[in-house]
């Protein structure tokens, strides 16, 4: 049994040799004794989910950071010393690290539990000859099963029975037009799923008719549990962000070892006693780690995000906030993300005319706001009685919104509410013409005549439109003159080439003509240029009656018609998207549409958008018959891909990423999850998106609009900035306290023996994480917030593999630390030399109210303070306000300086660390002026 099911091509077979393999029955179904043995052999049927990380897993592993340990090894150091202070601070500052590192990453994975929600919780299915009504979970592969309008298929099926059925598979395969179902066994290979007409997929929507199926496969064997198994499999990768910052911490880790293994020889040689020699490699550990790095760039990134959620984006892992920065490939799903996700007449078509709709015909929200034009009646052609049969031959229905006044939907089939849609536009309401046109006979559609007729009487129809309806009276006038006021009037709509089988007069102007081979090459070439355009194509035709023919006849129906013209129907692209496209790609962005819909559809879509260039688009199975190194060798030259399944969709985003770019990827549907989680950021939409798309994304639209993308683009070019900034700034601030303690001993022998040497222990570890935490952890946030710069989108994407430290930071990190450390050793070198007593205080200060200048000099990387404006960036200037006053205050208040072990200042002295300090500021302004005139 199990190795019959595991047979992935049950499209193929006949219906009777579907039942034989899977051993059952399409009247009786599997007995209940059967049924139990196959679900204890198959298991349950729904979606299983794998262990998670646990919390203490990624609490374990906040504190086994490189940069974690080294400050813990600092801390017991310490504490070995009797440095109790020391080790409660440095400990605390471990804690403090932790638990922000363990806040960010711990997060709920719930999109498996969003594909649990997919499943039916009861489903009729036939057990022992009878019909009965059992939890989804029950079903095993054998069961056969009942579908109607409104279910969710709770299993893969293979059809036995299809009355009329169409199912909504957008989710799975990304078409937004519901698929018509067929029994017949289909040919072919590896066909894509939304080409197997006659197969059923769990978690898919029947919108119309009836059916029969039988159950192939259940829970994880399902296409929607193969797409379970991918987005567990898909392995969680650093962002760029996180990688960087994972280098940074590593390199200050090895810096510090380095740095500390020097003061250990050093004073070893220089017979330093071992408790100098050990707090100063403490003090060393303290100044060369970052430690406000992880709460600056957190809180930074949650400061971002709040920026963007204004914007309509909602961000649900904070480092995708910077990722958006660095993106160079945009992977989009068309349906509902690039279009409306809402089938649309865009063209009407007759014999010598053509009507294309304009944008103010289309309707861009869920609701119809309905001001009916006019303008059908003027029109050489009888619009209106194209626009009247595709209305009345119609299932469709337009409901009103509760409370909105005139604003509508449309209920039932997409494509005939396109056509219901389109009537109620030009005046036409499909309540007034059902209601003085009633429908009293109908042939149903099949996918063998590919129409639906419907006949309607049009006895007394005079006096009841020009009484109070609001019906055009016109329309019944050209019946009544063509058809001599026929009594029924039939409408068949359905493919153009089979209505001009069974057509032989044409609709011209207002009059009909002999369908000749003229007329039918035009008709034809119309047809099939619409179709190139990724249409979908109805034709409209009518005939009159005198009576109606009687069950078992009404095949006469459809003969003798009157051809009155066709519609072009598509899912139009929304109209802001090729705005938001041209802009992505001034920003050195590519744009690229993976789609599970048609070719032509596809590549009309892109082509209007601008998405493609050279007009090539790659299916499904031209995919699976690549390798990976084709794939990757043609993967830049093609921006469509059509026809394509989930494994397609992830084989793209790693063939980009093998590449060297980062990639967005950008969708709604179930479909899209595996190839969400596997992007560098995933990007969901908010209104149309499912939960697990949702779930498995790194940031939701919540206005679904292609559009936001450019906006969290530049959102994210400006915390990388930032973020850059507060690196710049901090790392430079760490060699220049690093080379203090460093070079400070040195300098100390430069000092007559007679006087106090203070440079021997220049800052105490206390003093340090002052500087490191507040002074850096302060004047860090407000650079979090500097607004963009001129040139934020008028330059490419930073390349994948850049360093942080490239374009010249790493040099200007380098420039400006020496020089604060030069600064400081100046100043306390001249106070020690002159025997005054407050040496370290001096360092301190100096170095606190250098930061403080730093900080105002970087915030443009380009362009003076002055230009850039003081009050521009309010909470950085704020920021630096109350640095100040907090160094004021460990140095006057006796409780800060017993605790820092710090000195009062006299005014001359605060006075000459202010100046000290200015010289880092007037520095960097030279430098950024230099870089102006190309100097540097």
């Amino acid at each position: 049994m199990s190795e019959v099911l595991s047979k992935p091509s049950w499209y193929k077979l006949e219906s009777a040799e579907t039942l034989t393999q899977l051993g059952t029955d399409a009247t009786h179904g599997l007995t209940e004794a059967e049924a139990g043995l196959r679900l204890a052999e198959h298991g349950p049927n729904e979606l299983t989910e794998r262990a998670a990380k646990s919390p203490w897993r990624i609490l374990w592993e906040q504190f086994t950071a490189t940069m974690v340990v080294i400050l813990i090894v600092a801390a017991v150091i310490a504490g070995s010393l009797g440095e109790l202070k020391d080790t409660i601070a440095i400990l605390s500052i471990v804690v403090l690290f932790g638990l922000l590192g363990f806040l960010q990453e711990y997060r709920a994975e719930k999109a498996m539990a969003a594909l649990k929600k997919l499943a039916v919780p009861n489903v009729r299915v036939y057990r022992d000859g009878q019909v009965r009504e059992i939890p989804a979970r029950d079903l095993v592969p054998g069961d056969v099963i009942l579908l109607e309008a409104g279910n969710l298929v709770p299993a893969d099926c293979r059809l036995l029975e299809s009355a009329n059925l169409r199912i909504q598979e957008a989710t799975l395969t990304g078409e937004s037009e519901p698929v018509e179902k067929m029994t017949t066994p289909l040919a072919g290979p590896d066909l894509p799923l939304g080409d197997r007409r006659n197969m059923a997929y769990m978690g898919t929507v029947v919108t119309y008719g009836r059916g029969r199926a039988v159950v192939t496969a259940t829970g994880m064997q399902t296409e929607l549990g193969h797409i379970a198994g991918l987005i567990q499999g898909v392995a969680h990768e650093q962002t760029p962000l996180q990688q960087r910052l994972d280098q940074v911490g590593k390199m200050l880790a090895v810096v510090a070892l380095g740095i500390a293994g020097v003061i250990f020889v050093q004073g070893w040689l220089r017979g330093e006693e071992l408790r100098l020699i050990f707090l100063t490699m403490v003090s060393i550990a303290v100044a060369v780690i970052p430690e406000g790095l992880p709460a600056v760039v957190t809180i930074t990134l949650a400061l971002g995000a709040q920026r963007m959620l204004k914007r309509q984006s909602l961000i649900r892992k904070l480092p995708a906030v910077e990722t958006l920065g660095s993106v160079t490939v945009i992977c989009s799903d068309k349906t509902g993300t690039l279009t409306e996700n809402r089938m649309t007449v865009t063209v009407i078509d007759v014999a010598g005319h053509r009507l294309d709709l304009n944008e103010d015909m289309r309707h861009h929200t869920p609701t119809l706001n309905v001001e009916p034009d006019p303008t059908w009646q003027s029109q050489p052609f009888p619009l209106g009685l194209l626009l009247a049969g595709g209305a009345l031959c119609n299932d469709a229905l337009l409901k009103a919104d509760n409370g909105a006044g005139q604003k509508f939907h449309a209920i039932g089939d997409p494509t005939e509410g396109a056509l219901v849609v389109a009537a109620a536009k030009f005046g036409l309401w499909k309540a007034d013409l059902d209601q003085k046109l009633p429908r009293i006979a109908e042939l149903p559609f099949d996918s063998e005549r590919k129409r639906m007729t419907t006949v309607h009487k049009l006895e007394d129809s005079r006096s009841r439109i020009e009484g109070t309806s609001k019906l055009p009276s016109s329309i019944y006038h050209l019946l009544s003159s063509v058809f001599s006021q026929p009594p029924y009037l039939a409408f068949t709509k359905g493919s153009v080439d089979g209505l001009l089988e069974i057509a032989t007069h044409v609709w011209v102007d207002d009059r009909t003509e002999p369908l000749t081979e003229q007329w039918r090459s035009r008709i034809e070439a119309a047809n099939m240029q619409l179709a190139q355009n990724g249409m979908r194509v109805l034709g409209v035709a009518c005939r009159s009656l005198e009576t109606v023919p009687s069950n078992g006849h009404q095949v006469s129906l459809e003969q003798n018609l009157t051809f009155l013209g066709m519609v072009g129907i598509i899912d139009p692209p929304r109209p802001e998207v090729k705005e938001a496209v041209a802009t992505c790609q001034a920003a050195g962005i590519r744009p690229i549409m993976i789609t599970g819909d048609h070719p032509l559809t596809a590549q009309h879509i892109a082509r209007e958008l601008g998405i493609s260039q050279n007009g090539r688009v790659l299916t499904g199975q031209d995919l699976a018959a690549l390798s990976a190194e084709a794939l990757r060798s043609i993967v830049e030259e093609v921006s469509v891909y059509a026809r394509v399944s989930p494994e397609h969709k992830l084989r793209v985003v790693q063939a980009l990423q093998e590449r060297g770019h980062i990639v967005a990827m950008t969708g709604d549907g179930v479909n899209d999850a595996p190839a969400l989680k596997k992007a560098d950021i995933g990007v969901a939409m908010g209104i149309t998106g499912t939960d697990v798309s949702k779930e498995a994304a790194d940031m939701v639209l919540r206005d679904d609009n292609f559009a936001t993308i450019v906006a969290a683009v530049e959102e994210g070019r400006v915390i990388y900035d930032n973020l850059r900034k507060f690196i710049k700034f901090s790392i430079a601030g760490n060699i220049g306290k690093v080379g203090v303690m460093l070079f400070g001993p040195l300098l100390a022998f430069l000092v007559p023996p007679e006087m106090e040497k203070e440079l021997l222990v220049p800052l105490l570890p206390l003093q340090l994480l002052w500087l490191n935490l507040l002074t850096d952890g302060l004047l860090g946030l407000g650079l979090g917030v500097e607004p963009a710069e001129r040139n934020t989108m008028r330059r490419p994407p930073r390349a994948p593999n850049e360093s942080i430290f490239a374009q010249g930071l790493g040099w200007h990190i380098l420039r400006t630390g020496l020089l604060i450390a030069i600064i400081a050793l100046a100043v306390g070198y001249w106070y020690d030399l002159t025997d005054r007593a407050h040496t370290q205080t001096m360092i301190f200060t100096t170095l606190a109210l250098a930061q403080i200048w730093q900080a105002l000099g970087i915030r443009s990387g380009q362009d003076s303070l002055f230009r850039v404006g003081l009050l521009s960036n309010k909470p950085l200037l704020g920021a630096a306000v109350v640095v100040f006053v907090l160094q004021l205050a460990v140095l006057y208040t006796p409780f800060l300086q017993d605790f820092f072990q710090t000195r009062s200042l006299l005014p001359i002295d605060l006075g000459i660390s202010i100046a000290a300090g200015s010289l880092v500021f007037i520095a960097v302004e030279l430098e950024k002026w230099l870089a102006r005139r190309q100097v540097v």
